[in-house]
Order: C-alpha cells, then sequence, then structure tokens
C-alpha cells in the first residue's frame, strides 16, 4: 500500500525531530521507514504502531544513534587518535596524582608537586575532554541527559579543586567544596535519577 503525502510528511517531521544533521543520510532514513512501513500497511496495524516498530527495529538507541556511528566511521581515525590521547592524558594525571600522593605521605621530596600536576591534569584537562566526549554522544539525547553530563563534570571539578586547594593550605577550599556538593545535589543528582526513571519506563 501507497504512503499518502501527510504520512510521508509526518516521518519526514519525525526524522527531523531525532536530530539527524546530515542530509543524505536523513533522506536514507526516510526513505527506509517509507519502503518499510508501504510493505507493511496491508498487515492490519495502525501507521503509527508501524512507524514506531520500524524505527525501533532500525536503530533502537534512537535515530541519532545512526548518525553517530556514521560520523564515527567517516572520522575513525581522528576519533580513535583523539580516544588515545584523552585517555593517556587521564593515565598519567592518575599517575602523578597518586604517586605525588604517595610521596608526600612520605614526605618524599616533589611529592606536593606531583600531587599538584596530576589534580590539575585531570580536573582541567581530563574532565573536560571527557565530558565534552560525553555530550558529544549525547547530543541527539535529551536536554536531561545533556544536562546531567555538564552538570556533573562541573561538579566533579568543583569538588577536585576544593581538595587541591585543602592540600595545598589555599584559601578558598571551602567555599568550592560546597559549590560543588550544591551543584551536585541541586544539578546533577535531580537529572541523573529522572533519567534512570525514563529509562525504567521506557522499557
Amino acid at each position: 500500500m501507497k504512503l499518502t503525502e501527510h504520512q510521508v510528511q509526518v516521518i519526514e517531521d519525525f526524522v527531523d525531530s531525532q536530530g539527524i544533521r546530515i542530509r543524505t543520510l536523513r533522506d536514507d532514513v526516510v526513505d527506509h521507514l517509507c519502503c518499510v512501513l508501504e510493505s507493511e500497511m496491508d498487515k492490519g496495524s495502525s501507521f503509527e504502531e508501524l512507524l514506531d516498530q520500524a524505527t525501533a527495529d532500525l536503530a533502537p538507541n534512537g535515530l541519532g544513534d545512526i548518525q553517530y556511528k556514521t560520523l564515527f566511521l567517516l572520522n575513525a581515525r581522528r576519533i580513535i587518535f583523539m580516544k588515545k590521547v584523552m585517555y593517556s592524558i587521564g593515565f598519567l594525571g592518575s599517575l602523578s596524582l597518586t604517586t605525588g600522593l604517595t610521596l608526600n605521605l612520605l614526605q618524599v621530596p616533589f611529592g606536593t608537586d606531583l600531587l599538584t600536576v596530576g589534580f590539575l591534569t585531570l580536573l582541567l584537562v581530563f574532565i573536560p575532554l571527557l565530558a565534552i566526549d560525553r555530550y558529544k554522544i549525547a547530543l541527539s539525547k535529551a536536554l536531561s541527559v545533556r544536562l546531567k553530563i555538564i552538570l556533573g563534570a562541573i561538579a566533579a571539578a568543583l569538588t577536585g579543586l576544593s581538595g587541591l586547594f585543602k592540600l595545598l593550605h589555599l584559601q578558598g577550599a571551602e567555599i568550592l567544596l560546597i559549590l560543588g556538593a550544591l551543584v551536585f545535589a541541586l544539578g546533577f543528582l535531580p537529572f541523573f535519577y529522572f533519567t534512570m526513571y525514563k529509562k525504567s519506563v521506557s522499557r
């Protein structure tokens, strides 16, 4: 059964609402959904049910996931290189942090310097890079998911800086700790549990 112009428009509007920005990919997805629905319309199910089923079969994690995977394949080498750099920075920062903490507890020279370098590397380089990476993955998802990532990164940075200030006996450690706790409790946690709730009721 051939789809009406209105039904085709509904499919196009639905695909556009999923945030697919690559025009050729968007057109391919629309064509695929139209073909599937035309072949299934004679089986008695409603148009809306068939569209939901076809979408779930094509992209169980949402149509935006197709775009993410397409972009990953198109930029695989660059993305893999950037991920290697990001996780190497995280490893070196963690290594410096733990080594510095150990040397500092043993009162060995340069322990505080290594501890500071490790803290700053993780807080000012690794955490922002990780947050950006996770945010790009979540671009096609709900606003609550993106806000959860942003607020979580801010809370982690503030809390980590408060610990660094405390170890170095700098002023402002308490203020940073309070701000980090407020962002975590009033910003990150509500969105975290809200997204968990949405996942549980959508199964």
